[in-house]
């Protein structure tokens, strides 16, 4: 039973998470054979503000390049 996970930032719509499962799904399938039915896909959305590099939140980061 494959697990994917992911972690991005919060913000995108819900057709486009879906959209991230699918493909995601879709590639276990196709890259391991594993069956469909057995591959799980776990999204963890962080906000910009608890998501840091370099001391410096994707929120201040996006806030700067405004």
């Amino acid at each position: 039973m494959p697990l994917i996970q992911v972690t991005l930032r919060a913000g995108r719509s819900p057709e486009q998470l879906r959209a991230l499962i699918s493909a995601l799904t879709d590639a276990a399938v196709e890259a391991i054979g594993a069956p469909k039915p057995t591959v799980r896909v776990v999204l963890h959305e962080v906000p910009a503000t608890h998501w840091a590099a370099g001391d410096v939140t994707l929120a201040e980061r996006m806030s700067s390049d405004a």
